[in-house]
């Protein structure tokens, strides 16, 4: 049989089904199916392997997708799956959460002309198809290293670093303030992104793993942090960035205001049967909500608001929808839904009284590149005007705030929150203290999911190198 050269002509482009929008909307299951067997052959056989892979490079995991999309042609699941998990400890939430659109698919040869090979589509389809026919990663031939290590933070940064860790034999407990894992991806992404039965199977992987969860423990509180860098041979540290950005909006303290984090996590808490009285959830049947931000919180909160049936829903953002730093994806998903986009526009002042908000005064942007990057928003005069509001989000982004235990104990943090790491004579993610390393939104700032992965990978092999340097030098000092 002659060999096809050009399948990415015979196969266009598609994703997996997607639920209509008057259907998905009225709850919070994903919104896409997965793709069959028969649509994995097809979509994975598009892939040119164009020699110098592209989208390896656009994916800051630097993941094997040429030869996964082999694998996954043959059919041959359980092994595209391993290769998957040799740079990815997380596959199955990169292919559904990760902006492929500014990634790994807009770097595809075939993206302009022909549609990029839908990468995100198939990791996702051959991770689950993977999990379902049992497939788990293969330890048989590790052995217990007698090191301990503790991770703080049961996010995406943690649990990476605690799937590279466990394969190298290393026994792994992960601390989490919170009652389940994933940090934001269980807590801050709504179940329409990634569903929390995906999280579930992840913890079951990583148990079966041996790793070890003790949740509703909080550092400070529940256990001293010292007592973790005295029993531990290293400690991770991922506890990302939860404190919101103050826009310093005169207003924003009306009733009927809301942060963005916490309105997101009372929700899935809701959703999940865990609800504290400290969860107030807003009631938003019938009312006029406006999101101020334009990252992929914002898309979430706005989403959010749809499925609690809002009369209306407006994201307003004071640049252009280029320069927008949520995905694409997720505006056109949002737009889809009904929700109102209102670009080049500076939020000034939320209106209102005591008995709640009334509107958001914006006024007009221009865009000025003055060569520093991004464009900056200049405000144009005589522009204001009133939105009518009932229910105001504030999704302005994140930042990491230092944890007072840390600091007592010898890590250095920057002025603006930040963790420091690496410096002389200790590892890129190496702390001030040298039992501890650190990664992920602490340490970036607000970021995207597959770098803190990125992050606890890296963070997990620099505990390796610290103890083969450590074996080391204990050998020569015994010579």
């Amino acid at each position: 049989m002659k060999k096809d050269n050009f399948p990415f002509l015979r196969f266009p482009r598609e994703l997996p089904r997607e639920l209509n929008v008057p259907v998905r909307v009225l709850g919070y299951g994903e919104i896409h199916t997965a793709f069959t067997g028969e649509q994995i052959t097809e979509q994975a056989s598009r892939c040119i392997d164009c020699g110098n892979p592209y989208c390896s490079w656009g994916c800051p995991l630097h993941n094997h997708i040429p030869r996964w999309l082999e694998l996954a042609r043959e059919g041959r699941v359980e092994d595209a799956a391993a290769l998957m998990h040799e740079t990815n400890p997380l596959p199955e939430i990169c292919g559904r959460i990760c902006p492929q659109d500014r990634l790994c698919e807009q770097a595809c040869t075939l993206e302009t002309g022909f549609g990029a090979v839908t990468i995100g589509a198939i990791e996702r389809s051959i991770t689950d198809e993977a999990f379902k026919r049992g497939w788990r990663p293969k330890l048989d031939d590790v052995e217990a290293s007698g090191k301990r290590i503790a991770v703080v933070g049961a996010g995406p940064a943690g649990l990476a670093a605690a799937d590279v860790l466990a394969r190298a034999g290393h026994a792994v407990e992960v601390f989490d303030r919170y009652e389940e894992i994933g940090g934001l991806l269980t807590f801050g992404i709504p179940p329409f992104k990634l569903d929390k039965k995906i999280v579930d199977t992840r913890r079951s992987v990583l148990e079966g793993m041996g790793v070890k969860f003790r949740l509703n423990t909080e550092i400070g509180k529940d256990i001293d942090f010292a007592a973790l860098t005295q029993d531990y041979d290293a400690v991770f540290l991922g506890t990302g960035a939860y404190q919101f950005v103050d826009g310093k909006l005169p207003g924003q303290t009306l009733p009927g205001v809301h942060a963005a984090l916490p309105f997101l996590i009372a929700n899935m808490r809701r959703l999940l049967g865990t609800a504290t009285a400290a969860d107030v959830m807003p009631e938003l049947l019938g009312k006029r909500v406006v999101v101020l931000g334009g990252g992929d919180t914002s898309m979430d909160c706005v989403r959010t608001s749809v499925r609690h049936d809002a009369e209306s829903v407006t994201l307003v953002y004071r640049r252009d929808e280029a320069n927008m730093p949520g995905s694409r994806r997720e505006v056109k998903y949002s737009r889809d839904e009904g929700v109102d986009f209102l670009f080049q526009r500076q939020p000034l002042e939320i209106l209102g009284n005591a008995k709640g908000v009334i509107g958001v005064r914006v006024g007009e942007t221009r865009l000025v590149d003055d060569g520093n990057g991004r464009p900056r928003s200049e405000l144009v005069p005589g522009s204001e005007e009133v939105l009518p509001a009932d229910v105001v989000i504030l999704a302005f982004g994140f930042l990491p705030e230092p944890p007072q235990w840390a600091t007592a104990n010898g890590i250095e943090f920057a002025t603006n929150g930040k963790i420091v790491l690496g410096g002389a004579g200790r590892l890129p993610l190496q702390t001030t203290n040298p039992k501890v390393f650190a990664g992920g939104d602490m340490w970036r700032g607000a970021d995207l999911v597959v770098r803190a992965v990125l992050d606890g990978r890296e963070a997990a092999k620099q505990i390796k190198q610290m103890f083969a340097a450590q074996a080391a030098t204990a050998e020569a000092v015994v010579a």
